[in-house]
């Protein structure tokens, strides 16, 4: 199985450079990697969608696109000279071997977080972008959503034991933040008002990562499933010949607590609506 995995990447290899050369595709050839990063984040997103439905079949699918994402940027590389995916194999595999001593060396670890830690510590041991040694941080993208960075940045420093000792006093910390906020706010002092909601936001990101839940996607869902509750009201809404922008407060929050209602007797979603 895994020469003919082998075979058959060779041959999307051999796809990628046809599209790019002379008299492939217009499209393919006039791409950039400043013009292909939106499809990157894209591919990715659509992968993270399919996995919530749980279809193997659209998460292959969806994987592979994101796999040609990585060859497509390979192939540009290529073609500046930078490096080939020979280049970006051997590397990814050695770096998965260093940083695995446990499987392919003589070291040892008792549990998942183990493996973790000693992963960390052999990451910050390479040396950093410019040279230095890593910070525990480093490696955590900028361009993350902003809930998923402060999750991926909470739990490398909670590595390091720079953490709550638990989720009631993170909470406690979440509670604090939001008085502030009260005050910034009664103030009327807008940029204290955006400094102490980002500390909320981020104090709850924590909390939510103490209780084992992932803010990122809480998040997610709650706004997919807005979207879902919304989409039914709107379409009450067009049964008395009326929209949204045509109704009262009080017949969008009736609809709105039926909409509920229904969906929690059928047993789909979670939790009350916003």
């Amino acid at each position: 199985m895994a020469d003919a995995a082998g075979a058959l990447f060779e041959s999307l290899l051999s796809v990628m450079t046809r599209l790019r050369a002379e008299g492939g595709c217009p499209w393919d050839r006039e791409q950039t990697r400043e013009s292909l990063k939106p499809y990157l984040i894209e591919e990715a997103y659509e992968a993270l969608e399919a996995i919530d439905e749980g279809s193997p079949e659209h998460i292959m699918e969806e994987l592979g696109d994101v796999l040609f994402q990585v060859v497509f940027h390979c192939q540009v590389a290529s073609e500046q000279g930078e490096f080939t995916m020979a280049h970006l194999l051997a590397r990814l595999h050695d770096k998965m071997v260093r940083r695995h001593p446990h499987v392919f060396g003589d070291g040892a670890v008792a549990n998942a977080q183990e493996a973790l830690s000693q992963w960390e510590r052999i990451k910050r041991g390479e040396g950093g972008s410019e040279g230095g040694p890593r910070s525990a941080l480093e490696g955590v993208p900028r361009n993350l959503p902003a809930l998923l960075r402060a999750q991926r940045l909470q739990s490398k420093a909670g590595r390091l034991g720079f953490d709550w000792p638990s989720w009631e006093e993170a909470w406690a910390k979440v509670r604090e933040e939001v008085g502030e906020l009260d005050r910034a706010a009664a103030e009327g002092n807008a940029q204290q008002v955006r400094e102490e909601l980002g500390d909320l936001l981020f104090s709850m990101v924590n909390a939510a990562r103490l209780l084992g839940v992932d803010a990122e996607d809480c998040l997610r869902q709650a706004a997919e499933k807005f979207t879902r509750r919304f989409k039914e009201v709107e379409a009450a809404m067009r049964a008395t010949d009326r929209t949204v922008g045509e109704a009262s407060p009080e017949q969008l929050d009736l609809t709105w607590e039926a909409v509920k209602s229904r969906e929690l007797g059928r047993g789909t979603g979670s939790g009350g609506a916003p």
